[in-house]
């Protein structure tokens, strides 16, 4: 799977953003069938600002919708011997942003797929990322119980926590850089480290609007042409 994911990105060579974690909640893992979390690539072409509408050339087959707490990364982190601790991803980051990614696969049929870790040969499953604003004063913020409500067409659908990503965004941060420096890659200032849905899976259609808010972080929205 990951010699796939990784000859795809180089095949793409497309401009890169960042990258995402999915399946960082254990009961994604659980809906999934897969053993642990997969990392995937963000593309500079796919990164909305919120309030976006994406047409429908961006997807195949979804449009799943997952509320996420992502990294501004401000420093480099290149490959290395010696394990990222969660000290070291901690300073190294300069701003913390709401973000709701959007999932998609050539397979169609999402959990069917995962048995053999489809949608994770998929980039991921990751297809588009919408940015909210960014928070440079996140330290002293509890992420585990921060919370986010997730809404369809102004609809209040569910509400999720911090903690659903690997117990807390930043452990899943340090998870990513380390799977990356295990391989002998890196990432560079500037770049986003998206940490894993809180709000599980929300599978929308085109002439949807999505909203997830983030409380004193602000909110970010997006509606699918």
């Amino acid at each position: 799977m990951e010699r796939v994911l990784l000859g795809l990105d180089r095949r793409l060579d497309l401009e890169a953003a960042g990258w995402k974690v999915g399946a960082a909640s254990e009961a994604i893992r659980l809906a999934e069938g897969v053993p642990g979390p997969s990392p995937g690539r963000i593309y500079r072409r796919s990164v909305f600002p919120s309030g976006s509408r994406i047409g429908s050339e961006y997807f195949i087959n979804y449009r799943l919708c997952e509320c996420e707490f992502a990294f501004e990364l401000g420093v480099d982190f290149r490959a290395r011997d010696k394990p990222w601790a969660e000290a070291d991803v901690r300073v190294g980051i300069e701003s913390l942003l709401p973000a709701i990614e959007v999932g998609d696969s050539v397979f169609e049929d999402w959990y069917g797929a995962s048995g053999f870790f489809g949608t994770c040969l998929d980039n991921g499953g990751g297809a588009a990322f919408i940015e909210g604003p960014r928070t440079r004063q996140w330290q002293q913020l509890d992420l585990p119980a921060a919370s986010v409500d997730l809404y369809l067409n102004d609809y209040y659908i569910k509400t999720g926590k911090g903690s659903a990503a690997m117990g807390h965004p930043l452990t899943s941060a340090t998870w990513l850089l380390n799977w990356l420096r295990e391989r002998g890659l890196g990432t560079v200032a500037g770049e986003v480290v998206s940490t894993g849905t809180c709000t599980g899976h929300c599978f929308v259609a085109p002439g949807d609007s999505v909203r997830g808010d983030f409380g004193t972080l602000g909110v970010v929205d997006v509606r699918f042409d």
